[in-house]
């Protein structure tokens, strides 16, 4: 792998800088820029080329590349976007006098339906996390994450990284500090306050007695001893596997991204309204939230298929009509 001339290890650094402080880019979207634009200023050096003299061609030469290596039509199309949000901000500083990524079509993307679990399934879930953990303090903590994540749709860095000064005082609604720094109240259901509040009470024990010894309480609601202060997504991505399997479920088929989809599925095919659904997950498109239209149609499709009479398959040799009828009848 060709290594990064100073000027593009400037340039990256230099963009991602200025994507955490004048856009508040989550530190996930930075490092993800990070990687593909290394990935391209790599490929142009084994070139002998360089970001700072890239053109058009190169660009669309690296994206057929890509697409050679195999690469997803909707990693393909991240990548031109880092890469045009690269050349725009060199452009905005002064480095470049173009944009040689302006012009170019991105690979089409094929929609993709987001993989939901059933009420049941999330009910084995919900019941598994009870009873998962070598202590009550760890079950309690268990149930407490799956209720809220359920009850609210959070993404999984936003439910481990609330502040415990959020959950104080047995609240309707949790304030939610989502992507981009967007705030969002979300209201919180009946079995998920009974699991805050069954956590809460062991936690402030535990930190009681931790400031015995001298120890600094935390300031999260799901508090660890690592260096972040809070559970991290990986623990919690492997708790939710262990939470699967004692259910009974797929591991591979449980994620906190999909119990987040069955949030959002539930709470339309109950009759919720769409603009609801995207303010409480978040979504600052509603195009992004629509996609939840399109699974409960096929939901929808599926029911009729399977037990509508006039929708089942006939049966070679098998006669319809009516005993006696007339087929001309209205």
């Amino acid at each position: 792998m060709a290594r990064l001339d100073q000027d593009a290890g400037r340039w990256i650094s230099t963009f991602l800088e200025a994507q955490a402080a004048e856009r508040d880019a989550a530190r996930n979207t930075r490092l993800a820029y990070g990687r593909d634009l290394r990935a391209f200023a790599e490929w142009l050096a084994g070139r002998g080329n360089a970001l700072a003299r890239a053109g058009r061609d190169d660009v669309e030469a690296y994206l057929m590349a890509c697409d050679a290596e195999g690469l997803s039509a909707s990693t393909r199309a991240r990548r031109l976007s880092a890469i045009r949000q690269l050349y725009r901000f060199a452009h905005e500083e002064g480095w470049r006098d173009d944009n040689p990524a302006l012009q170019i079509q991105g690979p089409a993307r094929k929609p993709r339906l987001p993989h939901s679990l059933s009420e049941a399934e999330v009910e084995r879930l919900l019941d598994a996390a009870r009873t998962q953990g070598r202590s009550e303090l760890e079950r309690a903590r268990n149930a407490c994450l799956m209720e809220l994540l359920y009850a609210t749709g959070m993404r999984v860095s936003e439910l481990v990284g609330l502040p415990v000064a959020a959950a104080r005082g047995d609240p309707r609604m949790l304030l939610v500090r989502g992507k981009g720094g967007r705030e969002r109240m979300v209201p919180l259901s009946g079995p998920a306050r009974a699991a805050l509040g069954a956590w809460l009470a062991l936690r402030d024990a535990e930190d009681d007695a931790a400031r015995s010894r001298g120890a600094a309480p935390s300031r999260f609601l799901f508090p660890s001893r690592g260096k972040l202060g809070h559970l991290t997504r990986n623990r919690f991505h492997g708790l939710i596997k262990e939470f699967a399997l004692a259910a009974g479920l797929d591991p591979a088929q449980v994620t906190p991204h999909r119990l987040r989809h069955a949030f959002a599925t539930h709470l339309l095919s109950g009759g919720a309204d769409l603009r609801v659904i995207q303010t409480l997950l978040g979504h600052a498109d509603i195009s992004s939230t629509e996609i939840y239209t399109h699974v409960l149609e096929e939901r929808l499709r599926e029911l009729v298929l399977e037990h509508h009479p006039l929708a089942q398959v006939e049966h070679p040799g098998q006669d319809n009509t009516s005993e006696g009828g007339d087929d001309n009848t209205a």
